[in-house]
């Protein structure tokens, strides 16, 4: 299975377009150290013909530009994609927004929960994706539903399942308890290569670990997880947002309830942070935040890194 991370930034990327915080000068400046970052999206393939996307960002264009195997290739006619399904773990901008780049008489599939294709349905800018082009599958929770799209089988299953989260920010009602979050606005999943049966997780947005998800990714191969911030009051401490990380719905790297700590022991042999603020100081490579999530054992997720398991 082969997986290349298309976008390891959170919301707004990296240089965030309005943004003037140390980290976004820094990355405009060039300064060693600093990388830029579209928002959060991975590309996985089985035989590296077909992908599916897990999650479709609004940078979707460009990270396709940059990817030689998300293009067409020379046999395949006038109108043809590599991309065959999508993969929506949220309702949030940075994950939903993309698909209206997939918009030109296309043929694929969208699988999600009931709550996230409801979102679709109910907005009708994405019935620009006709839907005698465009399947919408729903996820029937912790089942293994094999990926197709374009009808093409694409040698990958999906387990989906629901994590702690938030509802996104453009449909918070203010006036209901827990600004109106159910089951099924936020998921993780764990993607399974059906030959061989490797598996690895992919969870951009979460805002607890709790011990059923760390009983689920156990011993895990592989982890791509919500890194958003670092420490629960960095965008308050830099005047960049009003808001912590727990109001945002994400759980911080750092501090007795983070995801360092909560992974501590569970043997995951890889981990990855993804969908990553432009706040984060960890993306400042020479930074002692970045030297401490290193050393227990964590990566910070880069636009083009790829892996192969």
């Amino acid at each position: 299975m082969f997986i290349k991370i298309l976008g390891a930034g959170a919301g707004g990327g990296f240089p965030q377009w309005n943004c003037n915080c140390a980290n976004c000068r820094a990355v405009r400046e060039g300064k060693p150290g600093f990388s830029p970052r579209t928002q959060s999206s991975l590309a996985v393939s089985a035989d590296g013909v077909t992908f599916a996307l897990l999650n479709a960002s609004p940078d979707l264009r460009q990270q396709i530009a940059q990817s030689p195997q998300l293009s067409p290739g020379p046999g395949d006619g006038l109108r043809a994609s590599p991309i065959k399904s999508v993969v929506l773990t949220n309702g949030d901008v940075d994950h939903v927004a993309g698909l209206l780049n997939l918009r030109e008489a296309q043929a694929f599939s969208i699988y999600s929960s009931g709550r996230i294709l409801n979102v679709l349905a109910g907005n009708r800018i994405f019935d620009i994706l006709v839907p005698e082009l465009v399947t919408r599958v729903e996820f029937p929770f912790d089942e293994a539903v094999p990926l197709q799209g374009a009808g093409v089988d694409l040698g990958l299953a999906v387990r989906a399942f629901p994590v702690h989260g938030k509802i996104a920010l453009w449909l918070e009602d203010k006036s209901a308890a827990d600004l109106g979050t159910r089951i099924g606005d936020t998921l993780g999943v764990e993607i399974i290569e059906t030959a061989t049966g490797k598996s690895c997780f992919y969870i951009p947005g979460c805002a607890e670990i709790d011990d059923a998800l760390k009983a689920r990714l156990k011993g895990a191969s592989l982890v791509f997880f919500d890194g958003t911030l670092f420490h629960e009051n960095e965008m308050i401490e830099q005047g960049l947002l009003g808001k912590t990380g727990s109001r945002m719905g994400h759980v911080n790297m750092s501090g007795e309830n983070g995801s360092m700590a909560a992974f501590e022991n569970l043997d995951v042999a890889r981990k990855i942070y993804v969908h990553i603020n432009n706040s984060n100081p960890t993306l400042d490579a020479s930074s002692k935040e970045r030297r401490i999530v290193n050393a227990a054992g964590w990566e910070i997720g880069e636009d083009g890194m790829e892996v192969t398991l």
